[in-house]
């Protein structure tokens, strides 16, 4: 049996393959949650806040996307996690959550915090999974009933 190849690559948002990857993402969130409840970066925001933005391809195939905009040396933030459907449960979305996290330590940054919905049950679970601990609102986010933020010393390996 002929093993998967994943590779993860740095990429701009405004690339086609980012951008279709948002899209499907947006097009998954939007009917889930009201307009206010709504925190994930327009491609122009994303590209504006200098989100480093990565794409992962299994055996070539645009498979899922994560990013993270770093605040100086305080945190990062994790930005536009998606995994197509066709590719869930292969362990991607946790191959880019450790792909942020070493990014994100190489730069000298000692955490990593992320505001998710309600009704990402999965990523939830993913994301207690990998040590993330439940936290209140940081940043510009305030409290919401539909949203949970979470954050990760990543200095404590």
């Amino acid at each position: 049996m002929k093993a998967l190849t994943l590779v993860i690559e740095e990429t701009r948002a405004d690339n086609p393959v980012a951008q279709a990857l948002i899209e499907e993402l947006d097009a998954h969130l939007i009917p889930l949650y009201p307009s206010e409840s709504h925190h994930g970066y327009s491609v122009e925001k994303l590209l504006a806040q200098g989100v480093v933005l990565f794409v992962a391809r299994q055996d070539a195939a645009v498979a899922a996307c994560g990013g993270v905009q770093l605040f100086g040396a305080e945190f990062g933030e994790i930005k536009r996690m998606y995994v197509r459907p066709a590719f869930r449960g292969l362990g991607l979305a946790k191959a880019i959550l450790a792909h942020l996290e070493s990014f994100t330590a190489s730069r000298g940054v000692p955490l990593l915090r992320l505001e998710t919905g309600i009704h990402q049950r999965e990523a939830i679970t993913l994301y207690e999974r990998m040590d993330y601990t439940q936290i209140g609102p940081f940043g510009p986010y305030r409290e919401d009933p539909l949203s949970l933020f979470y954050e990760k010393r990543l200095d404590e390996k």
